[in-house]
Parts: C-alpha cells; structure tokens; sequence
C-alpha cells in the first residue's frame, strides 16, 4: 500500500478545518442526511464490501454480514432513531446558591477526528466509529489498515464517491503515513488497535493534547465453572474463537477450566467445530484464513512442542490454521505473555473459582471477560475483577448491543462508543448557567456581609 504525504495530508487537514468553521456540520439536519448518505452508500457497495473481507481474510458472505455490515448499518439507524434528543440541549437542575440562574449542557462537536482501523474487521472498525463523527457533526479523516488491502481500496472508493474530501476522505498507508497524521492537531484520535500501538498513539496525541479513544487487546479469559451448562458452553466458546479464526480482539483468548469437567468441556468444544466446519474444516467456507504470513508464523510457532489436544493442521500457502486447544498449560508459556490473536485456545485448571479470580487479577485487565456458571459465582467474578465489558453463559454477545458502551479499561483500552457513547465520544458537553440580569443578589460579592447566611446556605 502506498504511504500518503505530508503534503496531501496537510491539504486535506486545513480543508476540512475550513469546511467545519461554516458552520454546516453542527446543523442536525445535515448530520441525518449525511448518515442516510453513508447508509446508501453501504448497502450500494454491499456485494464488493463480502467481495473485498474474502479475498482480504476469507470471509463468508454471512459471517461478514453478520460481523462487519449489520453492525454498521443498524449503528446509523440507532443514531438516525435518536439524534434529534441526543443533540438537543439539556436542561439540568440549578442549586439554590445560584438562584435566578439556569443550567444546560450543549452538545458540541470536537472538530477534526482522525479514525485510524485495523485489519480484523476492516469495515466494521473503520465505519462504526465514522457514524460517531458525522452524529456529532465532525469531519473526519480516515486511515485504515494497508494489512486489509483489498477493502481499505474499496473503503477509499466508497468515501470518495460519496463525500467530499473537506468533510470526510481517507488516506492510505502504513506507519509512515501513521507518524504524518500524527504532526497536526487532530481534536480527537480514535484508534483501534494493539496495546503497543496504542501508547504510540497517545503519546502523539499528548503533543497536541487532542482526546484519545483507545480500543486496545488483551487477553481476555474464559472460565468454565463446575455447575456450568457444557453443551452451550462449549458451543458458544467454539463459536467465539473461531469468528474470523479467532482473529477478534474480544475473542476468548484462554480457557480457565474447573477440573471436574475439563476432559468433558473439551470433547464437546471439538465436536462443535465439526458441527460448525465439518470434519474437514479447511474446505468449510464459513472459516476464515490468518491475515499475513507474519502472522501465521507467529501463530504455528505457538504450537511447536506444546500438547496439542486438538488441531494440528496448517497450511502456509493459503495461511489456513485449524482450530486447536492446547493442554496443560503454564502461566509462564509464551503463549499467555501476550495476545493470541489466532484459532487457538490454551487451558489452564482451577480447582476453585477464586484461584481463577486471583489470576485474572494477577495481569493486566482485558478488554472482555466471559464467565460460564451460575448466577451468584457469576456476580462473584464480576465484582471482584475489572474488564473492558463482560458476558456470562456466552461470548462476544456484548459488543452487539448498541445500547451498551464498547471498550476497554486499563492495559485494554480508555473511552468507549457504540450508539448514544458514539455520539458522546466526538462530542464536548458544554457547561452553560444564564444569569438573570432582573435580580442581582449581593450575597456573592465582597465585603460578604451576609457570610453567616451563604455559609449556612453552603453547608
């Protein structure tokens, strides 16, 4: 992918710094034609949109449809439904200290967003937040992933045919276009993406002070407790790790297994991919394929030497990896230092849910945390561990409500979106108290002759 210029960004940059000081972004009215616009423009590419994620991570039609496009068109009909109240001014109670006064919020666009995307769901991740920019009346400019070549190609197609340059373009590239964005003054910075990408982002956006949104990683733990129902456990864990072939930032990246039904779970979470994939899951057209020989490297490597109790199969020609489980695993493998990132699950046991608490507890906080049990060990878990967003009895589920905010917490991530925190992540709230300029009480003003009074009032 070719790397962008200082020079265009530049040009794009002040442009739309023109384009935002008319004015014409803050209007509601333009906002809702520019999501319907958006919304037209996603359902006109949607056939080369399946075309472009198989050929970049081979996709299936249905699972992108239901990873990628569904999310990002009911995101724009969520804020089509809703803009008008988000963007009205609120009114909010006064305290009698301030007595004629009135008190408001107004929502007010930040201004220039720059919304840099990964790889693993290229469309979803580069659109989802732009819904947030156009509903609070930004501009924005968009970098996606040169990784995702053949949809970041078709994302740039679809942005400059439907929008004009100086209120929303993209650019393409790597990390060299990456350190040019980050020379100007963006008012927010919304990246999605690895940990260690992410400092790098926000120690560029300190330069500028522009507002960060990070939707980091990490590795978010399973536990399967003893009383947990194994069929649907093992169904949806199969499910969850196996979506984009376990490429997902929210998937189950590691099994924390109650020793009573350990070998049981297992057999039923190998029987679920075959009901999934068939007993030849390479030549399923439902399971996707690892974005990069780098990565799928990475991956293999993982497996070398290990016990593998399921899934042994590769092919480095068509960067297929079959779903695997690796057993008796070691807090210190190098496979649990960092982010898997791939189709395969390591397992560790506990013999008590708080030795599974203490480990979680023990690394950084992840960006999701699934939990398989009853209720009341489930609310145990939860209060005693901290996690980007959680599900208990499935995974993924939560990142599918657009009512619920999405992100991440500590080491996975700061800021959230999704539906009305969309709106709220490119917008300022505004603090506004209108005096009356009928009454002046002089309790405020010196010499305080009345300070018994605004001391009793204060107190």
């Amino acid at each position: 992918m070719e790397e962008t210029s200082g020079t265009k960004i530049e040009a794009i940059f002040k442009s739309q710094q023109e384009f935002f000081g008319t004015h014409r972004t803050k209007k509601v009215s333009f906002r809702i034609e520019q999501l319907k616009i958006l919304k037209k423009a996603v359902l006109s590419y949607e056939d080369r949109i399946y075309q472009a994620l198989a050929q970049d991570l081979n996709k299936s039609r249905e699972e992108a449809f239901l990873t990628e496009v569904s999310i990002v068109l009911q995101e724009i009909d969520f804020h089509l439904k809703k803009l008008k109240s988000w963007a009205s001014p609120k009114k909010v109670s006064s305290p009698m200290v301030l007595f004629p006064s009135k008190s408001k919020i107004l929502y007010e666009p930040l201004g220039i967003g720059l919304i840099i995307s990964p790889w693993n769901y290229p469309f979803q991740l580069s659109l989802n937040p732009l819904v947030g920019a156009i509903s609070s009346g930004c501009c924005a400019i968009l970098k996606p992933s040169p990784d995702s070549v053949n949809t970041s190609r078709l994302l740039e197609e679809m942005i400059n045919e439907y929008f004009p340059s100086e209120y929303i373009s993209l650019v393409q590239g790597g990390k060299q276009t990456n350190q040019e964005l980050f020379d100007f003054p963006f008012d927010i910075i919304f990246f999605t993406g690895s940990s260690r990408v992410g400092k790098i982002v926000m120690k560029a956006a300190a330069e500028h002070l522009s507002k960060v949104v990070l939707e980091l990683g990490g590795k978010s733990p399973c536990i399967v407790d003893k009383d947990a129902n194994l069929d649907l456990a093992a169904k949806r864990i199969a499910w969850g790790k196996t979506i984009n072939a376990g490429q997902t930032c929210i998937a189950p990246d590691y099994l924390l297994v109650h020793s009573s039904v350990k070998e049981v779970l297992l057999k039923k979470i190998v029987e679920a991919w075959k009901e999934m994939y068939g007993e030849k899951i390479k030549d399923s057209k439902h399971y996707a394929r690892i974005i990069t020989d780098n990565a799928f490297e990475r991956l293999t490597g993982y497996l070398e030497g290990k016990d593998v109790y399921h899934g042994k199969g590769s092919d480095p020609e068509t960067r297929f990896i079959a779903p695997a489980i690796l057993d008796n695993v070691s807090s210190e493998d190098q496979i649990m230092q960092e982010e898997i990132f791939g189709p395969i699950l390591p397992l560790m046991k506990f013999e008590d849910t708080s030795e599974a608490i203490t480990f979680i507890n023990a690394n950084k906080k992840p960006l999701a945390l699934y939990y398989f049990g009853g209720k009341e060990k489930a609310n145990e878990v939860l209060n005693k561990t901290s996690s980007g967003g959680a599900c208990i009895n499935d995974t993924l589920l939560h990142i599918a409500n657009h009512k619920i905010p999405f992100g991440g917490v500590g080491y996975s991530g700061m800021g959230n979106y999704h539906g009305y925190k969309s709106f709220l992540a490119f917008s300022h709230e505004r603090a506004v108290v209108s005096s009356s300029t009928l009454i002046d009480l002089s309790l405020k003003y010196p010499p305080y002759r009345f300070f018994g009074v605004i001391k009793k009032i204060l107190g």
